[in-house]
């Protein structure tokens, strides 16, 4: 026991120390060699060194004026293990010891590993599993070293046998249990709804159950207790919620205090709440959001809204005031962009609608990110507004891109039975070299047909958004080397183009396109409807000479888009009109226009579930005349349909076949010599037989339903590069110049086994075809892939395909 006087201290002396250095334990002391301490002193110093953190056990002792402590370093941290735990991830586990010191490498506080114990039990309670147990194991090491190694035994969560809800008479308990997410005692065949009890989530229901009853009006609802009892095996729990409805309240009055900015017409036009009507706690919070968005796009950032009621029991009417609050207006110092590798700032930033200087405004913020997420090479993207520091009205922006393969190559490989083997491949740059024009060239060829493309625009040919493009285009087909086709021609085909695009405003866009196709086909084996076409084109000087004609095309196109995405969208719509003419002094006279609509509805707040509507209509045909003929679509501009907008139908297939009409020969008188002749009987006696597959139609109308859903196992990074959809597709490809009455009375050449169509009236738009299956599209490094499964579920005799395809190719 220490003398009670002071003395002046000659020495300090310090035992223990392992890893702790000397000076450092020194530094922590109140006194050195040389002052006066007391016992006071002594024990002052005892709390200063455990502060420190160092030790497990100190003790000071007296020798003359020598001071000496006797200390035991606490071990230090060798390696941390986690065993057992399933809901709680090893990340999490580790940044929360980090947040209470316990770190590999540091000095081991043994009294805190009992808080995390009792921590980590407590969140296991709140999850529902009442049976979890959590403990530390501490294994001690050579040179004061230890390993940590949290074992747990999670057990199951327990369920919830049933929810019962005391003092409810306006509402019963199955109608209010049938907008709460906690559910009771859940049959097992119900597997994919949970009765699991969580903490959190039936905190979650009583704000729902509150909100349903300010909702309809009930001012003075409240949930008084709840109370949650566990069963004494912990494997079930009885929740009670013990509730005041009160009595329903009518809006009195509706008045504004505050500064409006000078918008309170435009306030006041967006409120939807009015006097008299019921009170309602969601439009009462929509109001608020409302209004403060109205300020945001005047810059008013930070502004506060708040309703304040003023209730009278007495006629159960409530005034309320809504406060406005907008503080000061903010100013956009700086804006920056980052993410971008391949794309230069500069396209990005052509796309921002908020400019550096002039005010935060959050509808141009959303419209800037929506602009770019819409460029094709762009995947996500996101934006945060950060303070200046010191200041209250300036911020600076950042816009985070994530880049998605601008290059891409696009390739697919198919075989038909009729077709052959089909190859095709294209590259294509929508972000030729960061600049954001893009560029491609496209090659295919399969038994038949050989085909090249190159094409380059400029989206941004004049800062303002007008836009230049071009194209040359040559193709090859030769249908006399399809042997299952009967209408055999040879059809080479080459020109040049040009378009320019003007933007109107955000949304809508003007196209304007001329082009130059020149035309040679030969070897022709003529089926019936090219009669008319031959009649128009056919030089009479050489009648075998096939047809060439040059064309001179002009284009006019709207474009409506408010797709939230270039490649994937979620949400929004995209409509576009073009109509496509020859001018009056082309061979050929003729016009084609083509509608199509897409409506995107997302129905999840994730947009991971959403809706898609398309719609496709198209007619062309002829106009003017020549030498007495009324000129008709060529049958070079027909639609088509299969393949890529009806999948499961093989390409091309589907639409009025080739009819080729003969006729009918009986002998005639034998010559002199012995030789004989033959002769053409009435032409109501001709023959006919169809072509296995279509030669297209002037007429064209295609409906797809698609239920976009997320793609299992696929991780969250990859969402926007990988979409899975189950689709309906549905069409028909129409003649609306074919006359079936022509061939009423003749007689069609089919074997018995034959393959080929009867003859059905391709003018009647009413014999659609239509396909179910799942579609899987990948945006995969050399550029977007589909893979689908599709089913067909309604067609006609004579077409191809069997009743399972499956396709790969570039469908988007």
């Amino acid at each position: 026991m220490f003398a009670e006087e002071s003395f002046t201290v000659q020495d300090i002396q310090v035992e223990g120390l392992q890893r702790v250095a000397l000076g450092a334990a020194l530094n922590n002391l109140p006194f050195t060699i040389g002052d006066t301490v007391s016992d006071y002193t002594l024990s002052r110093s005892i709390r200063t060194l455990y502060s420190a953190g160092h030790f497990d056990d100190i003790r000071v002792f007296r020798d003359g004026n020598t001071v000496i402590y006797r200390l035991r370093e606490r071990p230090t941290i060798n390696n941390i293990e986690f065993k057992g735990n399933k809901d709680i991830k090893d990340e999490q586990l580790t940044e929360s010891l980090t947040g209470n010191r316990i770190i590999v490498g540091e000095p081991l506080d043994k009294t805190i590993l009992r808080n995390i114990e009792n921590g980590l039990t407590e969140f296991y309670h709140g999850v529902g599993k009442y049976q979890a147990k959590v403990e530390v194991k501490v294994n001690y090491l050579p040179r004061n070293r230890v390993n940590l190694t949290f074992e747990f035994e999670e057990g199951d969560a327990a369920s919830v046998r049933q929810i019962n809800i005391v003092g409810n008479n306006i509402f019963s308990n199955e109608e209010l249990l049938s907008v709460v997410e906690s559910k009771q005692d859940m049959p097992w065949w119900r597997f994919w709804t949970s009765d699991r009890y969580q903490k959190q989530t039936l905190q979650g229901d009583i704000e729902k159950i509150n909100s349903y009853y300010l909702d309809r009006g009930y001012l003075r609802f409240g949930v008084e207790s709840s109370q949650v009892a566990v069963s004494p095996d912990k494997t079930s729990v009885y929740v009670t919620l013990n509730v005041t409805e009160g009595e329903q309240y009518n809006i009195s009055d509706i008045n504004f205090v505050g500064d409006l900015i000078g918008q309170e017409e435009i306030i006041r036009a967006i409120v939807p709440l009015q006097k008299g009507q019921l009170y309602n706690g969601a439009l009462v919070t929509f109001t608020e959001e409302n209004i403060a968005r109205v300020l945001a796009r005047f810059g008013y950032a930070n502004s506060r809204v708040r309703t304040i009621p003023n209730i009278n029991d007495d006629t159960k009417e409530v005034a309320l005031t809504i406060s406005v609050d907008p503080g000061k207006r903010v100013y956009v110092r700086r804006i920056d962009v980052k993410g971008n590798a391949s794309t230069k700032d500069e396209v990005i930033r052509r796309e921002l609608r908020q400019m550096e200087g002039a005010w935060l405004s959050n509808d141009a913020l959303e419209l800037s990110k929506e602009r770019i997420q819409r460029l094709m090479y762009i995947e996500k993207v996101d934006f945060a507004t950060t303070p200046v520091p010191g200041v209250d009205d300036l911020v600076d922006i950042g816009f985070t891109i994530k880049e998605q393969p601008s290059g891409s190559f696009n390739a697919g490989i198919s075989y038909g039975s009729f077709q052959g083997l089909s190859f095709q491949i294209g590259v294509e740059q929508n972000n030729f070299f960061g600049s954001g024009n893009a560029a491609g060239i496209s090659l295919s060829t399969n038994k038949y047909q050989k085909g090249v493309s190159l094409s380059f625009t400029d989206p941004y040919f004049t800062l303002d958004g007008v836009s230049l493009g071009g194209q040359l285009f040559y193709s090859d087909l030769d249908y006399t080397r399809a042997s299952s086709n009967l209408e055999a021609y040879n059809q080479r085909r080459y020109g040049v183009g040009a378009n320019i695009g003007y933007p109107i405003n955000e949304y809508n866009r003007l196209n304007f396109g001329g082009n130059i196709t020149v035309n040679k086909i030969n070897s022709i084996n003529e089926y019936d409807q090219l009669r008319h076409f031959r009649a128009v084109l056919i030089d009479a000087r050489n009648p075998d000479g096939g047809y060439n004609f040059t064309n001179y095309e002009l284009s006019a196109g709207w474009l409506h888009s408010t797709l939230n995405r270039g490649l994937f969208p979620t949400a929004g719509r995209m409509v576009s009109l073009t109509l496509r003419a020859t001018t009056p002094n082309s061979d050929i006279q003729y016009y084609k226009t083509l509608f199509e609509a897409q409506q995107y509805i997302p129905l999840s707040r994730d947009h991971q579930w959403s809706f898609r509507s398309k719609l496709e209509l198209g007619y062309g045909n002829g106009y003017g005349s020549k030498n007495g003929y009324d000129f008709t679509l060529p049958f070079t501009e027909n639609f088509y349909g299969g393949g890529q907008n009806i999948r499961g139908f093989e390409s091309r297939i589907i639409g009025p076949r080739a009819i080729f009409r003969s006729a009918t020969f009986v002998p005639g008188v034998p010559d002199p010599i012995g030789g004989g002749s033959s002769f053409p009987t009435d032409p109501q006696n001709d023959t006919y037989n169809v072509s296995t597959r279509s030669i297209g139609g002037n007429a064209m109308a295609m409906l797809t339903l698609e239920l976009i859903t997320p793609t299992p196992f696929l991780k969250e990074e990859n969402r926007n590069s990988v979409r899975t959809s189950i689709f309906i597709d549905a069409g028909n490809v129409w003649d609306t110049e074919f006359d079936i009455n022509r061939y009423a009375n003749l007689v069609q050449l089919r074997s018995e086994n034959s393959r080929e169509p009867l003859l059905v009236d391709y003018s009647d738009p009413s014999l659609i075809r239509a396909t179910a299956g799942v579609s899987v599209q990948w945006i995969s490094p050399m550029g977007p892939l589909t893979f689908s499964l599709a089913k067909i579920i309604k067609k006609y005799e004579g077409d191809l395909q069997e009743n399972f395809s499956f396709n790969i190719g570039t469908t988007f």
